[in-house]
């Protein structure tokens, strides 16, 4: 599963290793609250499900409607 985050093209599809750690963290901290798992466990840990999901494409980052600008 760590063997996914290792290509370059899961770093740039989400727009750099700092962007792709945020998600990680975020979708971790979602699972560890109660968050509904995108993709089938199969006694896999959080870390492990949200790496799943992001390889997948079934998450990404998206702006929060607070940061967005003011048009």
């Amino acid at each position: 599963m760590i063997e996914a985050l290792k290509g370059d093209d899961i770093v740039e599809r989400v727009g750099g290793r700092f962007k792709l750690t945020s998600l990680v963290q975020h979708r971790v901290r979602e699972l560890m609250e109660g968050a509904r798992p995108l993709v089938v466990r199969q006694g896999r840990t959080d870390f492990e499900i949200a790496i799943q999901e992001i390889v997948e494409g079934k998450i990404d980052i998206r702006p929060d409607a607070e940061e967005e600008p003011d048009e």
